[in-house]
């Protein structure tokens, strides 16, 4: 197996694990807090993920790039000097970011809440409080992240994986342990609640951090015996170090960016919007950017996995000119992310209103329900910029990146509002549809006149993998009616979980049957991952 796909593997295990936890235990967060407290959840963390892109200024995974860089030349000395300035440089942003986000908080709020609402529950008060509540895991995040792109820089994707979901695993339980006695225990207010639950990603963090320095005191001499044998001289001063850090971090702050940027659009306009035109579904954001969001980059967590993984492998490719391997390993990684995204995606989409009511409850569920079909398919575009993005920055072209993003944000400002005010709470998921797919459009666009890139392949295993998506889709369907028959699974959320096991299953079966037969597992697996090929050959006997 190559350390491409071994990488993407782990990483990606880890990833979707942790995306998993992350929804699941909105489950019960729902219960307790409702509408309002995702309401209050979402508007403190889009600042705090903007912020932490920021702070970090893309750093971490650009320390992973100059790493497996310096590694690939034989000069170690300069990849450890790397790590040292930049986990220095990290604890300074970092700390610097937290007070200009606690003791900025007011400000935000007040752009974010008019208070004229009372449909939507919360005030400025409130806001500030979970904004101030989450800021302070700023302090440690920034510094390690930079031990993450360290490890991965070394192509060791253990030590992030398993921080990865100790940190998850540490913060879900400081959140529901703090959210129950909050609200049952002492009764107090989804505010105070929801502070609790933000601050649970600075209790998550040094979590992580254990873990991290675990490793760390383990694999150092290990480490350190790279530097012992070194023979490739260390000219690099600090200055040059840093020079080469920013100029490829920069990208990596635009790309990380991403997803909370267009939400910060859709959390200074929404509100205010929805107020002007009388719309009382206000609630709707916190359904839309806190749970549905959750369901929707389940899918993309593949990506996630994949772009933190091939980033050294398609670096150390591109700078040997390799242009065979270099199209090899960009075929491989597009249509893994297709092949799995888009029948997922497709499943959400047909299955979404049995999905949102078996996970938070039948409330509002004929207008959730709907928002969650309409968002599935962004998650397929969430995933491959991050892709073309990873990709776009291993080939040297990370400039782009910016470039696409900045299209697509200029679209999602100029038109938010107007989206907003046609198409009521399905206008935020129209406007970022719409900017997400301009950015992949030109990230594809550049990968193809910078490396001469042919996409016939990917476009053909594409075409067929949407059929396949279609026919699995008509099951589903027919799945639904059959059960309806029987099950009022519109009026009840344990016929609503029925019919999502049962349509998961169906579908899933359906999907996974015509992929077999048809040898695109095979095509797309099954050289390069002994399991699956082992799997395929004992399904043909």
């Amino acid at each position: 197996m190559s350390n491409l796909v071994r990488g993407s593997l782990l990483l990606t295990v880890a990833t979707f694990l942790s995306k998993f936890l992350g929804l699941i235990y909105l489950i019960p967060f729902n219960a307790l807090v409702g509408n309002e407290g995702g309401t209050l959840y979402s508007l403190s963390y889009i600042p705090y993920n903007i912020m932490l892109s920021i702070s970090t200024i893309g750093i971490p995974l650009a320390m992973s790039k100059t790493i497996s860089k310096y590694n690939a030349l034989g000069d170690y000395a300069t990849g450890r000097k790397t790590f040292k300035y930049g986990t220095i440089l990290m604890f300074i942003t970092g700390f610097i970011s937290f007070l200009i986000l606690y003791f900025g908080a007011e400000l935000l709020a007040a752009r974010m809440i008019t208070n004229q609402n009372p449909a939507l529950g919360t005030t400025t008060a409130d806001v500030v409080l979970v904004i101030r509540a989450v800021s302070f895991a700023l302090i440690i995040i920034p510094a390690m992240s930079i031990m993450r792109g360290f490890f991965q820089g070394h192509e060791s994707m253990g030590p992030s994986a398993l921080s990865t979901v100790t940190e998850q695993i540490v913060r879900i339980a400081f959140v529901l342990v703090s959210v129950f006695i909050v609200m049952v225990v002492v009764d107090g207010t989804v505010a105070t609640a929801v502070g609790f639950a933000t601050f649970g990603a600075f209790v998550g963090a040094v979590g992580s951090w254990v873990v991290l320095l675990f490793y760390w005191k383990k694999r150092k001499p290990y480490l350190d015996g790279y530097l012992e044998q070194q023979v490739v001289p260390s000219e690099t001063s600090t200055r040059d170090i840093f020079k080469e850090m920013f100029s490829y971090a920069g990208p990596f702050i635009i790309v990380g960016l991403a997803t909370s940027l267009y939400q910060l659009v859709d959390a200074l306009t929404f509100e205010r919007t929805m107020t002007a035109i009388g719309n009382s579904e206000t609630w709707a954001f916190g359904a839309i950017t806190t749970y549905a969001h959750k369901i929707v980059i389940i899918p993309g967590t593949i990506a996630t996995g994949l772009s933190l993984a091939i980033l050294p492998a398609l670096t150390r490719t591109f700078a040997q000119r390799n242009i065979k391997e270099l199209h090899t390993q960009i075929n491989q990684s597009l249509q893994i992310v297709l092949v799995l995204v888009i029948p997922a995606v497709i499943g959400i989409a047909c299955l979404a209103d049995v999905f949102y009511a078996s996970l938070y409850g039948l409330d509002e569920i004929a207008t959730t329900g709907t928002l969650l079909a309409w968002y599935a398919p962004v998650g397929l575009f969430f995933a491959l910029f991050t892709v073309t993005a990873s990709i776009l920055q291993g080939i040297n072209q990370q400039n782009f990146t910016v470039l696409s993003l900045m299209a697509g944000l200029l679209v999602k400002v100029l038109l938010n509002i107007q989206l907003i005010q046609w198409f009521g709470a399905k206008g935020i998921i129209f406007g970022t549809g719409l900017a997400v797919i301009i950015a992949v459009c030109i990230n594809l666009f550049r990968i193809k006149r910078s490396v001469d890139f042919p996409f016939r392949q990917v476009t053909k295993r594409t075409i067929l993998i949407l059929i396949f998506g279609a026919i699995m889709a008509l099951a589903i369907f027919v799945v639904k009616a059959i059960l309806g028959m029987f099950i009022s699974y519109e009026t009840s959320r344990t016929g609503s979980i029925i019919v999502l096991l049962a349509g998961v299953s169906v579908g899933g079966g359906v999907y996974l049957w015509l992929a077999y037969t048809s040898t695109l597992l095979h095509h797309v697996f099954g050289d390069e991952i002994p399991f699956v090929d082992k799997l395929l050959r004992k399904l043909r006997k």
